[in-house]
């Protein structure tokens, strides 16, 4: 009895990355349905894997997949240790070809590689999530992707936009590290921007080659190294005034055919999700807001705030301004 007591108590840390609370929950858009809490440090994860799927064109279906595959590998932490020498997300191995000990523990590299891989795998939007997880992964347990579908779904409609207003955390600053609206940039450009995911790239086989003597990439590598060919969807140029990061959107859709409404309420809940890393105190977008601190972390509607960016967020055509712009407070 004391055994199954310490393996469960074990499992429960392992799923919720050792938190008391949980802080994160992300629920279904027809109310009453289901819902998944985590972490935060599981939230800014989920939120670059979203983004990194987005950013390369690929559909929702793909980003649900690497979800569930990143529940099961890693309980969605960027773990230091695995089996052999698996690493980071998705337990992916430097000896198979995956990548350097360095790219596969970089979320933003190792979410591009998954879905490289997952992108020849034919009719994957089709298959089975299970079938489909497993044609990439080559897992010894192929059936238990299954069980984590229905919070990937929650997670993977919330994170790419489809959901609206369904991602909230407490947002209780974790550190006094790398705060600011800079900061917010700086992680804005790490999950989104290509530029940024190519130089975390290129270090990383710099590293390998000072290591290996030069040594050549494998197929496998090369597969996950460039997203050159892919339709990506650049995020919007931010524009700062003070502690407030502003990110207009196209009235005429967004990059990548993907609604203006689904782009702009993927940036508010990454940004919401990143809330304890980056001291995000507020998130206003399309006449809702959330604010850190709140009990129930609630998206509220923005005149109950009565903040200046609330008054801001109502209908409107200016750049800065309802369903045309996301507003990022920082709290220094």
């Amino acid at each position: 009895m004391v055994l199954s007591a310490v393996a469960g108590y074990v499992a429960v840390q392992y799923v919720t990355g050792g938190a008391d609370d949980p802080g994160c929950r992300v629920v279904s858009a027809q109310g009453g349905g289901p819902e998944y809490e985590f972490t935060p440090e599981q939230a800014v994860n989920a939120a670059t894997i979203a983004a990194v799927g987005t950013d390369r064109g690929m559909p929702q279906r793909a980003v649900t997949i690497a979800l569930a595959t990143a529940l099961q590998e890693s309980a969605l932490r960027n773990l230091d240790h695995g089996d052999r020498d698996s690493l980071g997300l998705f337990q992916q191995r430097p000896s198979q070809g995956w990548g350097t000990e360095r790219q596969v523990t970089n979320p933003t590299y190792a979410a591009d590689v998954f879905y490289a891989h997952l992108a020849k795998v034919r009719d994957y939007t089709e298959l089975p999530l299970t079938v489909a997880a497993q044609r990439v992964q080559r897992s010894g347990y192929p059936e238990a992707y299954a069980k984590h579908e229905p919070d990937a779904t929650l997670l993977a409609a919330a994170l790419t936009g489809t959901s609206a207003a369904t991602l909230t955390c407490e947002g209780v600053p974790a550190s006094a590290t790398a705060t600011g609206p800079e900061a917010v940039r700086a992680a804005l450009a790490r999950d989104f921007g290509r530029e940024a995911a190519q130089r975390a790239r290129a270090e990383g086989a710099q590293a390998q080659d000072s290591k290996a003597g030069n040594a050549s990439e494998t197929d496998d590598s090369k597969a996950g190294a460039s997203k050159s060919s892919t339709t990506g969807a650049d995020v919007p140029a931010a524009e700062t005034s003070g502690r407030t990061v502003t990110l207009p959107l196209s009235e005429g859709g967004s990059a990548g055919g993907r609604a203006v409404g689904e782009r702009g309420w993927q940036l508010a809940h990454w940004a919401v999700a990143n809330a304890s890393a980056l001291h995000i105190e507020r998130v206003t977008y399309a006449g809702r807001e959330w604010t850190a601190g709140h009990t129930d972390s609630k998206w509220r509607p923005a005149e109950e705030s009565g903040t200046e960016a609330a008054g801001a967020a109502g209908t409107g055509s200016s750049a800065g301004s309802g369903a045309n712009a996301v507003r990022i407070v920082t709290a220094r």
